[in-house]
């Protein structure tokens, strides 16, 4: 029906949106921390664990949201999480001590991880209803926000203090969320009603044990996927310039090139995925992203090494938005919050590991670390798919509650 497509393209377009939105918030936040650190007057070690109060937050309400999403809709708790989002950006500034910054950063946190799992669950109900495997444009809008949050940051930190320049993120974000939530909120979520028609009376279908497994699995992968992005921004500058003698400039360009690749990966994964099927791609990607993270961590020139970031940020640009795709796709919002969780962890993971690793050998030998988990979600993606039968027909999406698209066959 005509009307029902330009109802989904609209959602389409909203979700977009805040995914853009949540990328900007947190890069504009990230630019300033320095700032943040000098305001406070915190040391290195204490300012690292006021910042764990982001990552406490997060995961905390990542367990939570799932539920909160199957009770009150994905847009509903979308909408309410960009605003906590969009507001609790503009409190750090306003603290004078590690323990304050701790406390409002557990809140900030909270709101990240909130609106992680509540537009990811609802992106995955609009791939089932679209039936095209769009993901990855979502994630690529995230990574277009960040880019944007980040250099709009970078250009006003000497102009505007960080007090003013957070309270003008709040701003946006409550514009964004005021312009494009009541789309969300307007518009029931089209994929909940496919599946009602095909499950005996309505009841919510209930996960066997194989399916719990396979989500686990899907969020092992996007927790190895994570585990690079982590590693990559906190430790690949610093490998640069210590290892290859590069500039501070040139140093800086090595994850703007790994940034920019993998945005460059999730604008055209779309059509990858319907050309290769979702197994295929996760596959191809790790395998890249391996190959990738060996010449950028191993190569004696600076050069090799840019190129090296920029093919594992095409590697492993879509393996996040296919795992937390197939993880809600079997699971819903239950299975976004775990995917998201385990990749979360992932994130958290990869830097301090990096660091250990390091001071036990060398950080070239460190970062070799994310080739081996990029190739270990190759390996899982690879043997999921030979289990379920599905290596060679998952190109598309298909609804929830088909034959094609049940526990036992998973992409």
């Amino acid at each position: 029906m005509p009307g029902y497509g330009n109802s989904l393209t609209r959602l389409r377009v909203a979700l977009t949106v805040f995914f853009a939105l949540d990328g900007f918030v947190f890069a504009g936040w990230v630019v300033r921390i320095p700032a943040i650190k000098e305001q406070t007057d915190a040391s290195a070690s204490a300012l690292g664990l006021a910042l764990l109060g982001v990552s406490a937050g997060g995961v905390v309400t990542m367990t939570l949201t799932g539920r909160l999403c199957r009770r009150y809709g994905n847009h509903r708790v979308t909408v309410v999480c960009a605003v906590l989002l969009s507001l609790s950006v503009a409190l750090p500034p306003l603290t004078h001590s590690t323990l304050a910054l701790g406390l409002v950063l557990l809140l900030f946190g909270a709101a990240y991880g909130g609106i992680n799992v509540a537009f990811n669950s609802a992106a995955v109900e609009l791939v089932t209803a679209l039936r095209r495997p769009i993901m990855p444009s979502f994630h690529a809008a995230f990574s277009l926000g960040g880019m944007i949050g980040a250099g709009l940051g970078g250009l006003v930190a000497g102009s505007l203090s960080p007090t003013r320049h957070l309270l003008l993120l709040t701003v946006v974000g409550l514009l964004v969320t005021a312009a494009a939530g009541p789309t969300l909120l307007r518009h029931e979520p089209p994929a909940p009603r496919e599946r009602e028609r095909t499950e005996r009376g309505g009841a919510p279908r209930r996960l066997d044990g194989r399916t719990r497994w396979l989500v686990i699995v899907f969020g092992v992968i996007a927790g190895c996927t994570a585990y690079g992005e982590g590693a990559l921004a906190d430790w690949g500058a610093l490998h640069l310039e210590q290892d290859l003698d590069a500039s501070p400039g040139a140093a800086a360009a090595g994850y703007s090139c790994f940034a920019l690749a993998m945005t460059v990966g999730r604008l055209t994964g779309t059509t990858l995925l319907e050309r290769l099927g979702q197994t295929r791609t996760v596959v191809a990607g790790g395998a890249t992203a391996a190959a990738g993270m060996l010449l950028g961590s191993l190569a004696p020139s600076l050069w090799a090494a840019l190129l090296g970031y920029a093919v594992t940020g095409l590697g492993l640009a879509n393996l996040f938005p296919v795992a937390v795709e197939r993880a809600g796709a079997l699971a819903g919002p239950g299975g976004v919050a775990t995917a998201s969780t385990l990749g979360y962890g992932g994130m958290l993971l990869g830097p301090p590991a990096i660091g250990f690793m390091a001071d036990w050998f060398t950080l070239p030998a460190a970062l070799t670390s994310v080739a081996v988990l990029a190739a270990v979600a190759a390996a899982v993606g690879a043997l999921v798919g030979a289990a379920t039968g599905r290596a060679a027909g998952d190109r598309q999406p298909r609804p929830q509650g088909s034959a094609a698209d049940t526990p036992a066959s998973p992409g």
